[in-house]
């Protein structure tokens, strides 16, 4: 893959539960001013207009989409057509009945799983990429939601390339009794190498910390964000032969983390997008870009 200049564009925003509509316009006015073919990738936070904290299945049931004709994907589409480039949110998908099976909330109470947290992909021309539905749940999915079953690779044009999906827990290990260890394992990193995945996509609705709050960034957050993607700038073992040292030709990865912020029925989010740039065997993960903890608007990366 050649080393043409990407450039991302990151929403960052605090969308009123509900209230879809009115976060799509919000998120009209935010982009508005984006010249068409000035950015490679758009990205939105995960359940970007529905909002996130949702009791039970009924009370997400009114705000659930069907993939590529849901408000979501119409608005993907339309803004991917008009900038020519490749566009991502995360929305809350309505599943066929066939689909639709009974599971078992956080707390092992019987609940029906009507939906799936997944993000929606469109290129340029407003064409339909993909689909991904989160596979490793928070607690709060676990009251409506289907996981998915596994993370999304696609193979893009320059200068994108091979592109990974995920959505906020994804980061996270999949064990359950391992979900926050910072030691791995560490599913989505070995998933990025072992597809020589470009560019890994995030997005997210990560709680704040509540740590440092004097600070405008999260560092907690971002300092655990870069130990969850640990074997992509450090080996995990000891060194051996075939370990791969950092220079100009070990291999690297963009990191595009899309966080929401603001408060939602008590949940605090902690912004913080940000952009790493991590070469593997480098020993130290490379923060290039960081929102605020509270900030809103529209930010643009180049890599």
């Amino acid at each position: 893959m050649s080393h043409a200049r990407l450039k991302i564009a990151v929403v960052q925003f605090s969308p009123k539960i509900g209230r879809v509509e009115e976060n799509i316009r919000r998120a009209e006015k935010i982009c508005a001013d984006i010249q068409p073919r000035s950015v490679d990738l758009l990205c939105l936070p995960e359940m970007s207009f529905s909002g996130y904290v949702f009791a039970n299945s009924k009370a997400i049931s009114p705000v659930l989409e069907s993939p590529q004709t849901g408000p979501t994907s119409v608005f993907c589409a339309q803004l991917a057509a008009r900038l020519q480039c490749h566009v991502a949110a995360g929305y809350p998908e309505r599943l066929e009945p066939n689909e639709q099976c009974p599971g078992n909330d956080n707390d092992g109470n019987p609940v029906d799983l009507v939906g799936a947290n997944s993000a929606v992909l469109y290129g340029p021309e407003g064409t339909w990429i993909g689909n991904y539905r989160k596979t490793n749940l928070f607690r709060v999915d676990k009251s409506w939601a289907k996981p998915g079953t596994g993370f999304a690779t696609y193979h893009l044009p320059p200068p994108l390339g091979t592109v990974t999906v995920g959505i906020c827990m994804d980061l996270n290990s999949f064990l359950p009794d391992q979900h926050w260890a910072i030691d791995g394992p560490y599913e989505i990193a070995q998933h990025c190498i072992d597809t020589d995945t470009n560019v890994l996509l995030l997005l997210n609705a990560w709680l704040d910390s509540q740590e440092d709050q004097d600070s405008d960034e999260d560092w907690p957050t971002l300092n655990f964000w870069a130990a969850r993607l640990r074997p992509l700038w450090n080996t995990v073992d000891e060194p051996s032969d075939g370990v791969d040292v950092p220079g100009s030709h070990a291999p690297t990865t963009t990191v595009v983390i899309c966080n929401r912020t603001g408060d939602e029925n008590g949940s605090l989010f902690a912004g913080s997008s940000s952009l790493f740039h991590l070469q593997r065997g480098a020993g130290k993960a490379r923060l290039v870009e960081v929102m605020g903890r509270t900030e809103e608007g529209l930010r643009t990366w180049t890599v």
